[in-house]
């Protein structure tokens, strides 16, 4: 029998919080509630949900202090943003933060509902073979989940380790942007191709001696990508 999923909102509209919280219900998630970034910080560390959903703008710490204070802890539950901000520059501070995946209010409860099973679902994903990737300054370890550079460990989201270990293990293959969003964040994912080219550009940033000229992540024009040593 599958274990109840616990859902932590972070919210601080009360109407909002309650549409979500009782949607959340009804779809067989059990719920846990904070309306402060402090408040839900603490509620994460110590009840450990299977995923969060943080709005961005709340009182004391934002929705991107929170998620960053979550991932140095090392605490890599999924976790979906909230927020009614537009510009790409956003959505890149959210990613960088460490969240999973990002959505703009107004949304659909129905597409809410959507990413959040399939976040789950990625997050349940049996880990693939065991193998440790070797490339450049780099090594990534799938069995430990752990990426190094120069032998330093490098933080990587949840999202951000399974695309890269798809990729190295697809290597010298080109990838199409529909092929990886498939395969990597799985079929019911309502994400856009520029999601994936903003989490590819964060991965850049971490494994590459030059991130606008790299050597391991290659674009292949009007295809996707390639994994290259």
């Amino acid at each position: 029998m599958n274990r109840q999923k616990t859902v932590l909102i972070v919210e601080d509209d009360e109407s909002l919080m309650l549409g979500l919280e009782e949607n959340l219900k009804v779809a067989g998630y059990r719920v846990l509630t904070a309306t402060s970034g402090s408040e839900g910080a603490k509620t994460a560390m110590e009840r450990m949900p299977d995923l969060i959903l943080l709005d961005v703008m709340l009182p004391d710490l934002n929705g991107y202090d929170v998620c960053r204070t979550l991932r140095n802890k090392r605490l890599m539950m999924p976790v979906i943003m909230l927020t009614a901000r537009k510009e790409e520059v956003d959505k890149l501070s959210g990613f960088d933060a460490g969240a999973d995946d990002y959505v703009t209010k107004p949304f659909s409860i129905k597409e809410l509902l959507a990413r959040v099973r399939a976040v789950l679902a990625r997050a349940e994903k049996p880990s693939p073979a065991a193998k440790q990737y070797r490339f450049g300054e780099c090594e990534l370890d799938t069995v430990a989940r752990t990426l190094t550079r120069k032998g330093k460990d490098i933080t990587l989201t949840r999202t951000e380790f399974d695309l890269l270990a798809y990729m190295a293990a697809n290597e010298g293959a080109s990838l199409s942007r529909e092929s990886l969003m498939r395969d990597v964040w799985g079929m019911e994912y309502f994400g856009t191709q520029r999601s994936l080219d903003t989490f590819v550009a964060m991965l850049r940033n971490k494994i590459e001696k030059n991130p606008h000229k790299p050597q391991h992540i290659l674009t292949v024009h009007g295809v996707g990508y390639k994994f290259a040593k």
